[in-house]
């Protein structure tokens, strides 16, 4: 599959956020939210994107004892979300647990991502953690992780290339790299063989939030044809 831009609704207020969707709804099609946006606004911000046409991918890195996760995902599930995370950290069962609950709804079952490595880490054994988390995602039965551009040839290719990687710490050439330490450009990314590319501040930061986006994803697409 190509390459999609996800935007990461990382702004001080749901107005904000609001606004940023429909300014750049719909060449930007899906919108993270996390957990800032969501301590502010709660179910009724996820209701609010929907309702303007996008999708959303709710990143709250869930990480609790299995019944408690396989509850947030079905409560998750419930608000249409398109894709969401639990944290790899949490263990097989906990992952499991998140896995079954989901395939019990259906067709309402949102996509479900193993965060491995926050792109704000770096350690020298890092790739061989985040292979150890993402086949133990795999073997749960989630559909794909998290993980930075760096690790994901090496994902494809020990793990498939139908198992998704969804990669944060996107940043344009030049720009600072701020608190991620795992970072690629789009080209890196899309070559490397991200399903997803999640920005956040190089868009909702910009100037002008919607001109950035449209750059960012037509270097998707000219990488996209060059492999």
């Amino acid at each position: 599959m190509s390459a999609k831009l996800i935007v990461a609704l990382d702004v001080p207020s749901v107005k904000e956020a609001r606004q940023m969707v429909r300014r750049l709804y719909p060449v930007v099609k899906i919108f993270k939210i996390g957990s800032q946006l969501f301590t502010l606004g709660g179910p009724a911000v996820i209701r609010a994107v929907r309702s303007l046409g996008a999708q959303v991918f709710l990143d709250l890195k869930f990480h609790d004892i299995p019944n408690t996760v396989a509850n947030a995902v079905r409560a998750a599930s419930e608000l249409d979300v398109f894709m969401l995370t639990v944290h790899a950290q949490g263990g097989q069962e906990m992952m499991q647990a998140a896995s079954c609950a989901c395939r019990d709804l259906g067709r309402k079952c949102p996509l479900i991502v193993g965060v491995t490595v926050l792109t704000s880490q770096a350690m020298e054994n890092t790739d061989a953690e985040v292979l150890r988390r993402a086949q133990s995602a795999r073997e749960s039965g989630l559909d794909g992780v998290v993980a930075s551009a760096r690790e994901c040839a090496m994902l494809k290719e020990k793990l498939g290339k139908g198992f998704l990687v969804v990669t944060p710490g996107i940043r344009p050439c030049g720009i600072n790299a701020g608190d991620q330490k795992r970072v690629a450009t789009v080209e890196e990314a899309v070559r490397a063989g991200s399903d997803y590319l999640v920005v956040g501040r190089p868009v909702v930061e910009a100037k002008d939030p919607l001109a950035a986006a449209r750059k960012m994803i037509s270097e998707i697409h000219q990488t996209n044809m060059k492999r």
